[in-house]
């Protein structure tokens, strides 16, 4: 087996008298999808600002690519290669695509830019930024304003801006969200083209996505893994099942 490229062991958060992340431990591989999955209030997206450094867990440790990167903060975790999308897509909406990834590739070479050069015509950064757009299939709108592309290009755009940071993990927090079905399809195409040169961490409640790209899934309820494994394996558990007994979302 590979060595895992995320190692999470001994994860605890909590809230006042609260835990949200409950001694979590589990392995990310290189070129892995892994789902995590849970009724709302699993704890899901606590977990994910936990790796990207926004919260402090309160005890156990992250490693990422032979790091600890337990307290480290996120701009140094972005700098190893660590990116992540939000729900809520999080683009400059007047800049165009290419200018939004050029300053996505701009903060990861620690490039500076006089006030009259703006990062987009610079051609260090038009090249691999075009290339990220083309990847994701929107270099015919690289001139568009974000504010412009519809909800599944925002996302797209997203990732292009992950993959022009060289990136090594994806973390992505619920990348379905708010998406027509012809959107669905194309991002999960798009998630499972990025793994095959890194490895991706989501947490989705569209449970036909997450049977459909991810390798493994790891299911937690009240801030616990309740399961893990492939998806057909988590889909038979009883607990699983009870979990989201009565709930359309997973």
């Amino acid at each position: 087996m590979s060595a895992s490229i995320l190692s999470i062991r001994g994860l605890t958060k909590r809230f006042g008298a609260h835990v949200v992340s409950d001694n979590i431990d589990f392995d990310l591989l290189p070129g892995e999808v892994h789902a995590v999955i849970g009724p709302n209030g699993a704890g899901k997206t606590t977990l994910i600002n936990q790796l990207i450094g926004e919260l402090t867990p309160d005890a156990g440790t992250v490693h990422f690519d032979g790091h600890d990167i337990t307290a480290m903060p996120i701009y140094q975790r972005s700098l190893l290669g660590l990116s992540r999308s939000y729900q809520i897509t999080s683009v400059f909406p007047d800049f165009t695509a290419l200018e939004n990834v050029a300053i996505a590739a701009q903060a990861h070479d620690g490039l500076s830019f006089g006030i009259w050069h703006p990062a987009s015509q610079e051609a260090r950064l038009n090249e691999p930024s075009l290339a990220a757009l083309d990847k994701v299939g929107l270099k015919a709108k690289a001139h568009r304003l974000a504010s412009e592309l519809a909800h599944g290009e925002r996302r797209q755009l997203e990732i292009a801006m992950a993959l022009v940071s060289k990136s090594k993990v994806l973390l992505l927090d619920e990348p379905m969200a708010g998406m027509g079905q012809e959107d669905v399809g194309r991002i999960a195409d798009l998630i499972r083209d990025v793994a095959r040169s890194r490895a991706v961490l989501m947490v989705e409640h569209n449970l036909s996505v997450v049977a459909d790209i991810c390798h493994h899934v790891t299911v937690l309820q009240r801030g616990e893994i309740l399961a893990e494994g492939d998806y057909e394996s988590v889909s038979r558990d009883p607990r699983v099942r009870e979990a989201y007994m009565g709930s359309e979302e997973a």
